[in-house]
């Protein structure tokens, strides 16, 4: 059902365009009920097995949901529906806003299925095939609005997303060369360290941490996130990145947990620390507001590969629910600021950092999100993003790993440093020319301020999902395994 109804809704709005509304809320409700459902069922029974067509692994694909799974599932719907209430006033109006809006909702309930298909699937060819399609929304979606821009950063996602489908595709077929199957959890249990193993260990995480955007592989994104139009922008950063991330817990955790070692863990880790302080460098340098806000994805991605090294230690669930808990967080924060600069932009034409001034008298409301955002990413109390990096920090003092300490002290100061430049201006007095009245925009304001509050009322409902978080999670990461 996750997947029928977006499906459901691409195909349909492709011959009766104008029933957005309709398909908007059949998509929102028919997903929750069906989240719903299965939020019970893994509680009740724990993770679950689906076998389409009654052919099950190896000869047929099976799905398969545990606590992680509908976590991400749960994300997903969270940030789609505030992102599709969002664009009914961000594609209302003109001509040509009606025509990159009838192209947006195919494209953007398409992926949504890919999503939720990918967060499904317990196949190593069917995760490929699931990524293609994402990357295929994604690609298509940054290159929507046709500035030449925008064109360019999509065909360079285009060919860095093939380049790492080929290297993922390479290595799962050597892994079937070898073991002949591919369902992870089958063949977890008979990998073994030998040659072949490494080499398709190394061609499949490379791929994911292309996808992933993550330091020195990052070159794509900035590019990518800042030239697409508002919508798209908040989907690629709070969602589409993050499946390259998913991929790689699922490897890392599952399919090779049985090779990898510490030092591979914090050769990782210190992938994810350079990611952190060059993704705010380059954002505290930036003069544009959509691009600070993409360098911030950059550098709030390192964040999720302590996964790694931190895992390994005694306290890994602590790491574990604190790493996949700053996931959700940075995915409802970051979404909101691109759903605000869009907002900016729309009203302003621009997104000049140095030309602000003055924005929170005509925009309280849009720079109230944009300051509930900050608090989340930063890591202030009581918001998500709080509860999420005092978990990694616990992991890191009782596992004896202090350096890592060290990095999210640095990573807070530099993110409050350079959203600080967003916020100064915008607070300080100033006038604008024309009348700039916000309650002419409510469709745009409103979802971008439900998805701030949501990542500051995280804080508070964090048990809830710490729980889910370690239903069939990996014995490395303090659960009990699928």
């Amino acid at each position: 059902m996750p997947v029928f109804w977006p499906l459901l809704a691409a195909v349909a709005l492709a011959a009766f365009p104008r029933a957005v509304r309709v398909w908007i809320g059949l998509v929102g409700v028919g997903t929750a009920w069906a989240l719903a459902q299965l939020y019970e069922r893994i509680g009740n029974a724990g993770p679950l097995r689906y076998q389409l067509g009654g052919w099950g692994a190896p000869l047929g694909i099976d799905l398969y949901i545990d606590g992680l799974a509908l976590f991400m599932l749960i994300t997903t719907w969270l940030v789609g529906l505030a992102v599709s209430l969002y664009a009914l006033g961000y594609f209302a109006g003109a001509e040509h806003k009606a025509r990159e809006g009838r192209y947006f909702w195919i494209l953007w309930f398409f992926l949504w299925a890919a999503l939720n298909a990918l967060f499904m699937s317990a196949d190593l060819f069917n995760l490929y095939v699931t990524l293609e399609l994402v990357s295929i929304g994604a690609v298509a979606l940054t290159a929507l609005s046709a500035s030449k821009a925008a064109l360019t950063a999509a065909l360079r996602y285009l060919l860095v997303g093939l380049v790492a489908s080929l290297s993922y595709l390479m290595g799962v077929a050597l892994l079937y060369s070898g073991y002949g199957q591919l369902d992870i959890y089958a063949l977890a249990g008979v990998v073994t360290a030998q040659p072949l193993t490494w080499c398709v260990m190394a061609l499949m995480l490379a791929a994911v941490m292309i996808k992933t955007a993550l330091f020195p592989l990052h070159f794509w994104l900035p590019p990518a996130h800042s030239s697409a139009l508002a919508p798209v922008s908040a989907l690629l950063s709070a969602l589409v990145v993050k499946t390259g991330f998913y991929l790689f817990v699922r490897l890392w955790f599952e399919l090779f947990e049985s090779v990898t070692t510490m030092a591979l863990a914090n050769l990782v880790g210190v992938l994810g620390a350079a990611a952190v302080l060059w993704g705010s460098i380059q954002a505290l340098r930036t003069a544009r507001l959509k691009l600070l806000i993409a360098y911030s994805t950059v550098a709030q991605l390192g964040y999720l590969f302590l996964l790694a090294p931190l895992a390994m230690s005694t306290v890994g669930a602590v790491a574990w629910s604190g790493v996949f808990y700053l996931l959700i967080a940075h995915a409802c924060a970051k979404g909101a600021l691109f759903l605000s600069a869009g907002t900016i932009m729309k009203v302003l034409g621009h997104d000049r950092l140095n030309e602000l001034q003055g924005l929170g008298k005509v925009l309280p409301l849009t720079l109230a999100t944009c300051a509930l955002a900050a608090v989340s990413l930063v890591g202030l109390p009581p918001s998500g993003g709080f509860v999420a990096k005092w978990s990694l920090l616990v992991a890191a003092a009782e596992g004896g790993q202090w350096w890592w300490i060290v990095l999210l002290a640095v990573g807070g100061l530099l993110t409050a440093a350079y959203l600080f430049r967003l916020l100064s201006p915008a607070m300080a007095g100033g006038t604008f020319e024309n009348e700039i009245r916000e309650r002419d925009y409510p469709l745009m304001v409103w979802p971008a301020f439900a998805l701030a509050a949501f990542a500051l009322v995280l804080g508070v409902v964090a048990p809830n999902f710490f729980e889910l978080l370690l239903i069939g999670a990996p014995v490395a990461a303090g659960g009990n395994g699928a």
